[in-house]
């Protein structure tokens, strides 16, 4: 595979820092730039993080004597690179509008944001379940009047628990309804509880925008392409109800759904075991070798003993049993800044590279 040369943009933020402890060692991608704020630019990464890191492990010294570039100088970060990665912490409008300016600078972006997840030209994929999106991006470059531009994002960090867990159950069973409750890390928030004391020993039932995104989101990664544009499908039926709870990382998610055509649970299993997409058939470096991994144990997955499975980029399941009101319910988690942010966000780049479209 060809190496290329890679940005992040809002590098000193938690998910930027996710971002450049990723790309360490990464066998297609080499940090080159980070970019940030008007008050870090100038400074040296090590100099602009200072005490903030929040990776658990060190900063990789490739990062350390990179200067910060001015993240609004699109045409200065973008002459650099061949693709950025974009997890600026911006209102939506200037976080589009950014996007779309290193888009058209020529510069290809693969956005943690949720700023641009709802255009329809933009493709919102994990490699796992809706690869055949990204064929919208010839007419989003024909609508930005770009050759190689053009945004792809992943989508938000909650559906990476629930998410993979419904669609190997899509089709065969006909999922109508699902109920979900999902128990959100801090450090979804940007967060850890040394900056956030007032969430140790805490719930709080609220995280702004966090359920509309869990109900609407899905339903694009299950649309189809038409006329050069995402459809969002019309099923199934979903509500959610989203808590911050007091964990450093990991999402957990309780589910309750229904069926056209009930399943056994046996059948459930099976087809989670058997759940592969392309990014396990293409081998991409940050994939997992199997993405769901179902615990008999009644008492797993627990966040704190498996949110890392397979380097934090699995899906783990457990608990699966009838409900007196769905037609089962089940519990899922997954690592929020790894599968759910920046590990998604490098494995939509892998697939991206792997299909041409950096090229």
């Amino acid at each position: 595979m060809k190496q290329y040369k890679v940005g992040v943009v809002g590098a000193t933020g938690m998910v930027g820092q996710r971002f450049v402890s990723l790309l360490e060692g990464h066998p297609w991608f080499q940090l080159t730039a980070v970019a940030a704020s008007p008050r870090s630019a100038g400074k040296t990464y090590e100099e602009a993080v200072g005490s903030r890191w929040a990776m658990p492990g060190p900063m990789p010294q490739e990062a350390k004597g990179l200067v910060v570039l001015d993240a609004s100088h699109v045409e200065e970060v973008a002459s650099q690179v061949d693709f950025v990665f974009c997890a600026v912490d911006m209102d939506k409008a200037s976080t589009k509008a950014l996007e779309e300016a290193y888009a058209k600078a020529e510069c290809p972006v693969v956005s943690n944001n949720s700023a641009n997840r709802a255009v329809p030209d933009v493709p919102m994929v994990v490699p796992e379940i809706n690869a055949q999106h990204l064929a919208v991006i010839p007419f989003q470059r024909k609508r930005l009047g770009t050759k190689r531009g053009f945004i792809a994002v992943k989508s938000n960090c909650s559906l990476q628990s629930y998410v993979p867990a419904l669609h190997p159950l899509m089709e065969p069973f006909g999922v109508t309804e699902c109920l979900v409750c999902t128990y959100q890390a801090i450090s979804g928030a940007g967060k850890t509880f040394a900056t956030w004391p007032e969430m140790s020993d805490n719930v709080i039932p609220f995280i702004s925008g966090e359920e509309e995104k869990s109900e609407q989101e899905p339903l694009k990664l299950w649309g189809q392409v038409e006329n050069g544009v995402i459809v969002p499908a019309r099923h199934p039926s979903i509500t959610a109800q989203c808590l911050r709870v007091a964990c450093s990382d990991g999402h957990m998610a309780a589910v309750f759904v229904r069926f056209a055509r009930k399943p056994t649970a046996q059948q459930i299993k099976e087809q989670w075991a058997a759940f592969s997409g392309p990014a396990q058939q293409l081998g991409l470096p940050s994939a997992p070798k199997q993405f769901l991994h179902y615990f008999e144990q009644p008492d797993r997955p627990q966040t704190k003993l498996d949110r890392d499975t397979e380097h934090g980029m699995a899906v783990c399941i457990g608990r699966l049993r009838p409900d007196t009101q769905y037609d089962y319910k089940f519990v899922c988690l997954s690592h929020n800044t790894l599968r759910g942010a920046a590990g998604g966000g490098v494995l939509l780049a892998e697939l991206l590279a792997a299909k041409g479209y950096f090229d």
